[in-house]
């Protein structure tokens, strides 16, 4: 199994007012439903307010990496990307268990 997670980071003059972030969020919290090789999906707001701390959390777990490159390539899945490389920076990590 792989967890695969990526925390999100506005760029400079975004928030949760922007109706972009709002639009992403939406799509982030349909992703789980839309792609068939996630077994579990969660996605959230981070409540932190450190200056360190990212803005937006989304985790998947999948059979192994072969799934892991289909997630990616799924078109529901490119959408929501398309949406969050509007408005943050991310980084990822992809983890066995």
């Amino acid at each position: 199994m792989i967890r695969h997670v990526v925390l999100f980071k506005f760029k400079s003059g975004v928030d949760w007012a922007d109706p972009r972030a709002m639009g992403a969020e939406r799509t982030a919290a349909q992703v789980g439903g839309e792609v068939p090789d996630l077994r579990e999906w969660r996605y959230g707001r981070n409540v932190s307010t450190r200056d360190i701390a990212y803005d937006f959390l989304v985790e998947g777990l999948l059979d192994d990496m072969e799934a892991v490159d289909r997630y990616l390539v799924h078109p529901f899945h490119q959408q929501a990307i398309r949406q969050w490389k509007e408005i943050s920076d991310w980084v990822v990590v992809d983890v066995e268990e």
